[in-house]
């Protein structure tokens, strides 16, 4: 099982952009769900803030093995993600990745998880 927290800098003058996306996706959260057991994701959630003037996004997420990855699926609600990805985030800011110290579930959930 893999546990991440990702740091994504979002380009500049994109806010807009953003609220669009974060919108486009709850809006569509039943085909977001489906498309998230094909890649073996348990829970993903995406935070944001403003940093120093700067805004960022990030990724939360619990995952298993061998999934497919986003970027080749060819789910009509990953396009879309992926074309949203590449309208906002910086690709000239190096990501973040947070260090897991701490994960806490319990085995039952655990064993849900093993299940999908």
């Amino acid at each position: 099982m893999n546990v991440e927290l990702t740091r994504f800098k979002v380009k500049s003058g994109k806010t807009q952009k953003v609220d669009e996306w974060l919108t486009f996706l709850n809006e569509n959260i039943h085909d977001v769900l489906v498309t998230l057991e094909g890649e073996k994701t348990y829970v993903e959630t995406i935070f944001r803030e403003i940093l120093d003037g700067n805004e960022y996004l990030y990724w939360y997420s619990v995952q298993g093995t061998g999934g497919q990855d986003v970027e080749t699926s060819a789910h009509w609600i990953d396009q879309k993600h992926m074309e949203y990805w590449e309208e906002c985030i910086d690709p000239t800011y190096r990501p973040v990745d947070l260090t897991t110290e701490v994960v806490m579930i319990p085995e039952k959930v655990r064993g849900t998880m093993r299940e999908i």
